[in-house]
C-alpha cells in the first residue's frame, strides 16, 4: 500500500493541509464490478473527496479530508465492500509514501479460496458418484424438517458449504451496498436452489462459479504481470559516492547530484549524466532501440538502462520519483484510467443488460408454471423440446438465466485488451497516453510527419566531397576545414566532423580569416587566400559553374568528375546536388578550384522503410509537413517516399495543413518533435512526438511518445493500435453473442446450469483475456 500528499492539496480554515490522497492496494479488486462495489462504499464515507479505482492494477487512489477522517477509515470502507486492503495501516498527517503500486501476484491455485473450492470439488464430485453410479448406497442418514438426506445430499450440501460460502459472503457486500453484480446475483442462485432442496444445481453452481473466478483472477494476474514486469526494471538500490567511500543504499534516498556508480551488468540507478568511463549501455526498456548505445562522458544515461560492459560514474540529474522511467510507469498506470469510446459504451450497456435479464429471469421462473397446464412439445431445428409447467424445470431455467445475466467477460472485454497493448507498447519504447489514443491511433485515416527531426536526423552532415582538377578528398578537407574552424555556422561543425572522420591530419591556421555575409568565407592558408562559400560567390569571381547546366529532375549523379576537364565540374554535378536539396560549399583560390562539399540533414535509415509499411498497413495517405525550402522538402519527400509534401510552412500553417488532411482524408495523426510542432500535435486526432526520453516537454504535451529517435517504431504503434481495435470489437461481439445464444436457449431447455457457467462465464472471460494477451506478441520491425 502507498499513500502520498495530494498534488491539490487545500488548506482548512486554520491554514492546516486538510486533503491527502491514498493510494491502496486491492488485489481482490480485478473487475469493473468490484470497482463500483468498492466505489459505492466509498462514497458513503462522509470526508471522502475523489476516488480512481483500477481494477487492471488493483489499486485504489483515494482523496481525502484528513480533518474528518483518517487513512483507517478508508481502508475499513473498502473492507465493508467485501475486499481486503495489503498493508493497511493509517498514513497520520504526513502522507509518507509507504509501498507498492500494484497489486501483488497471487497464489491463484494455493489460496484460502482455492482450498476451499478444490474441497467443494471433491465433495461435488462423490455426491454425483452416490447419485447417478452408486445409488445403492445412497442411503438416508439424517433427516430436516422431515426432509431426508441421503449421502448425496450431505455430500452436495458440504460443497455448498466449502465453495458457496465466500460466494454467497460476497453477495451479501453487493446487497449491503447495493451493487447488482455476479455475486449478489450467484449467491442468490446458490441460497435459493439450497432452500427448496435442490442440492445438485446448487454445489454444482457454487463449485464450478468458484472454479470460474478462479480463472478470472489468474486471468487478471497474468494482465497485471506485464506491468509488474514495467515496474521491476526500476533498480531498488544504487552505490554511492559518499564521503570518498562507495556505500549501497535504496535508489529513492540517493540525491540530486550525487555520483553512482555502475559496473558491468549494473542497472543504472537513476537518471544522471555520465562524468567518467565509458560502456556500450541497453537502453531498450526506456527507447526500445534493439542495439545498444555508446556512452561517454558528457551523455545522459537513464534508470532502468543495462551497462553492458564498461565502468560508468554518473551525476544523478534526477530523483527515482521523477526519473523518466518512473514517469513512464506512472503515465502507463494512468492511462487505465482513460477510457476509450467502447469503454463507455460498454459500461452504459452492461447498465442495461443485466437487470433486463435478471427480470427475464424472474418471469422465466414464475410465469411458464403458471401458464402451462399441460406438457407441450415442440420440434425445434430438428430437436423436440418439451414445455412443460412444472416449477422445478422453470425454476432451474431461470437460475440459469440469472448465471447469464453476469456480464463479466462483456465487461472486462475491452480494460484486458488496453492494458495488454499499453504495456506492450511501454515495453517496446512507446508510451501512449491513454486507451483513448490507443484506440483513435488504430483508426487514423492519414499521417503527417514533420521532417527535420523526424524524418531526417536534424543535424548537418557531408554527404558529397567532390575533388576536382589535381586535388582528391583529403586535401579538399584539409583546406575546408582550416578555413571552417574559425566558423561558427552549422555547416562548419558538419565539414569539421567530416574531416576528423576521414582522419585528416593537422589542420592549417588560416590568417586574415574574414567572413563574407551571406556568401561564404576566406583566409591565407600558406600566403594564399582560400574562399569557402556558395557558388555564386565563385561565380562573381569569374568561375563558370554552371555552363552545362539543364534543367532536369535528376541530373548526373553527383560526385562524379571528368578528369580531362581541366579542373571544372563534371557536367550537371553541381545541379544535381542543389536538385537533391543539399547545400553546396565550394573550396577554392581566386584562380583554381578545390571543388565541393555537399551538406545535408540526413534523412534517418528507418525512414523509407516506415513510410512504406505504413502504405503496406492500410494508412491511406503520407504526408511531409516541413518549414525547409522547396528543393529540400522535394528531395527528402521522393526520396523517403511519402505521398506529398507541403513546403515552407510556419507552425501556424502546419495546423492548417492538418486541418486540411482532416477534411479529406478523416481521422489525422501528427509526427513531431513536441515542441515546435505542439499546435499541429494538438490539432491532429493523435500528437506524436519523436525522442521524448528525458524530454519533460514532449512527454507531457504528446498523446503518444516514441521515446527513442526511431521513426521505425511508427508503424509497429499503428499495428498494434488497428489490431488492438480488432481484439476489442472481437471480445465485446464473441461474449455479447454468446450470452445472446445461451440465452436464447435456455427457456428451450437446451442450457443447464454448469453449460451457462463454465461457457457463458467462466470459458468467455478466459477467451477475451487470452485474445487480448496476443497484442503483447506484435513486435517492432527491425528490418
Amino acid at each position: 500500500m502507498t499513500s502520498e500528499p495530494s498534488g491539490a492539496e487545500r488548506a482548512s480554515d486554520d491554514g492546516q493541509q486538510r486533503e491527502l490522497t491514498v493510494r491502496l492496494t486491492v488485489p481482490e479488486m480485478d473487475c469493473p464490478s468490484c470497482a463500483q462495489k468498492v466505489d459505492k462504499s466509498l462514497q458513503r464515507v462522509d470526508g471522502v473527496v475523489d476516488t480512481m479505482l483500477q481494477p487492471t492494477t488493483g489499486t485504489a487512489t483515494v482523496t481525502y479530508d484528513s480533518g474528518r477522517i483518517d487513512e483507517s477509515d478508508v481502508v475499513q470502507a473498502i473492507e465493508n465492500a467485501g475486499y481486503e486492503v495489503v498493508g493497511g495501516g493509517d498514513d497520520g498527517e504526513d502522507g509518507a509514501d509507504s509501498g507498492m503500486d500494484i497489486a501483488p501476484p497471487s497464489e491463484v491455485w494455493t489460496s484460502p479460496r482455492a482450498i476451499k473450492t478444490w474441497i467443494g470439488a471433491v465433495l461435488l464430485v462423490g455426491g454425483l458418484l452416490f447419485e447417478f453410479l452408486l445409488t445403492g448406497q445412497n442411503a438416508t442418514i439424517a433427516s430436516v424438517l422431515d426432509y431426508p438426506l441421503h449421502v448425496a445430499d450431505v455430500l452436495f450440501l458440504g460443497a455448498v458449504v466449502a465453495s458457496g460460502i465466500p460466494v454467497i459472503r460476497g453477495g451479501y457486500y453487493s446487497a449491503k451496498n447495493l451493487s447488482l453484480d455476479i455475486d449478489l446475483l450467484m449467491g442468490t442462485a446458490i441460497i435459493a436452489a439450497t432452500g427448496i432442496g435442490y442440492f445438485v444445481e446448487a454445489a454444482t453452481l457454487a463449485v464450478l462459479f468458484s472454479v470460474a473466478e478462479m480463472l478470472e483472477d489468474y486471468a487478471m494476474d497474468r494482465a497485471r504481470d506485464s506491468l509488474r514486469e514495467l515496474m521491476e526494471l526500476s533498480p531498488d538500490e544504487a552505490t554511492v559516492r559518499r564521503d570518498g567511500e562507495e556505500v549501497t543504499v535504496p535508489a529513492d534516498q540517493v540525491e540530486v547530484g550525487e555520483t553512482v556508480i555502475v559496473r558491468p551488468g549494473d542497472k543504472i540507478p537513476l537518471d544522471g549524466t555520465v562524468i567518467e568511463g565509458e560502456s556500450a549501455v541497453d537502453q531498450s526498456p526506456i527507447t526500445g532501440e534493439s542495439v545498444p548505445v555508446d556512452k561517454t562522458a558528457g551523455d545522459e544515461v537513464y534508470a532502468g538502462a543495462i551497462n553492458e560492459e564498461g565502468y560508468l560514474e554518473v551525476e544523478v540529474t534526477s530523483t527515482a520519483g521523477d526519473s523518466t522511467l518512473s514517469r513512464i510507469i506512472e503515465m502507463v498506470q494512468g492511462a487505465q484510467a482513460k477510457k476509450t469510446e467502447r469503454e463507455q459504451f460498454v459500461d452504459r450497456f452492461s447498465g442495461y443488460y443485466t437487470p433486463i435479464v435478471v427480470v427475464l429471469a424472474i418471469l422465466t421462473a414464475v410465469i411458464p408454471p403458471l401458464l402451462i397446464a399441460d406438457p407441450v412439445s415442440v420440434n425445434v431445428a430438428g430437436y423436440g423440446v418439451s414445455f412443460a409447467g412444472d416449477w422445478q424445470t422453470w425454476f432451474i431455467r431461470g437460475l440459469t438465466l440469472l448465471v447469464i445475466a453476469c456480464p463479466c467477460a462483456f465487461v472486462i472485454s475491452t480494460p484486458v485488451s488496453v492494458v495488454s497493448g499499453i504495456t506492450s507498447a511501454a515495453k517496446n519504447g512507446v508510451l501512449i497516453k491513454g486507451g483513448n489514443y490507443l484506440e483513435a491511433m488504430g483508426e487514423v485515416d492519414a499521417v503527417a510527419i514533420d521532417k527535420t527531426g523526424t524524418l531526417t536526423k536534424g543535424e548537418l552532415a557531408v554527404t558529397n566531397v567532390v575533388p576536382v582538377g589535381d586535388a582528391d578528398e583529403a586535401t579538399l578537407l584539409r583546406y575546408a576545414a582550416g578555413l571552417e574552424r574559425r566558423s561558427e555556422h552549422p555547416i562548419a561543425e558538419a565539414i569539421l566532423a567530416r574531416a576528423d572522420e576521414a582522419g585528416v591530419g593537422d589542420l592549417p591556421e588560416p590568417e586574415g580569416f574574414e567572413s563574407l555575409t551571406g556568401k561564404g568565407i576566406r583566409g591565407k592558408i600558406d600566403g594564399e587566400t582560400y574562399y569557402a562559400g556558395k557558388p555564386a560567390l565563385f561565380e562573381e569571381m569569374g568561375f563558370d559553374l554552371f555552363r552545362a547546366r539543364r534543367e532536369t529532375d535528376g541530373g548526373v549523379v553527383a560526385g562524379e568528375t571528368d578528369e580531362s576537364d581541366d579542373g571544372a565540374f563534371a557536367e550537371d554535378v553541381l545541379a544535381a546536388l542543389e536538385q537533391e536539396g543539399k547545400t553546396v560549399v565550394i573550396v577554392g583560390t581566386e584562380s583554381e578550384l578545390l571543388g565541393a562539399i555537399a551538406i545535408a540533414d540526413e534523412v534517418r535509415p528507418a525512414s523509407k522503410r516506415a513510410v512504406e509499411r505504413l502504405h503496406e498497413l492500410g494508412v491511406e495517405r503520407v504526408v511531409m509537413l516541413t518549414g525547409d525550402n522547396e528543393g529540400t522538402a522535394r528531395a527528402i519527400a521522393e526520396e523517403v517516399g511519402v505521398d506529398e509534401y507541403r513546403a515552407e510552412l510556419l507552425p501556424d500553417e502546419k495546423v492548417e495543413a492538418v486541418e486540411e488532411l482532416q477534411v479529406e482524408y478523416g481521422d489525422v495523426a501528427m509526427v513531431g518533435d513536441g515542441i515546435n510542432d505542439a499546435p499541429a500535435l494538438a490539432t491532429a486526432e493523435v500528437g506524436i512526438a519523436m525522442g521524448a526520453a528525458g524530454t519533460d516537454t514532449a512527454l507531457e504535451t504528446a498523446d503518444i511518445a516514441l521515446m527513442g529517435d526511431d521513426i521505425g517504431k511508427l508503424p509497429y504503434l499503428y499495428e498494434l493500435s488497428h489490431t488492438a481495435n480488432g481484439v476489442i470489437q472481437q471480445n465485446i461481439w464473441a461474449s455479447l453473442g454468446v450470452k445472446f445464444l445461451l440465452a436464447l436457449g435456455v427457456p428451450l431447455g437446451l442450457v443447464s446450469v454448469a453449460l451457462a457457467v463454465v461457457v457463458g462465464d467462466m470459458g468467455m472471460s478466459l477467451g477475451v483475456t487470452g485474445n487480448a494477451m496476443r497484442l503483447s506478441r506484435i513486435e517492432p520491425d527491425d528490418t
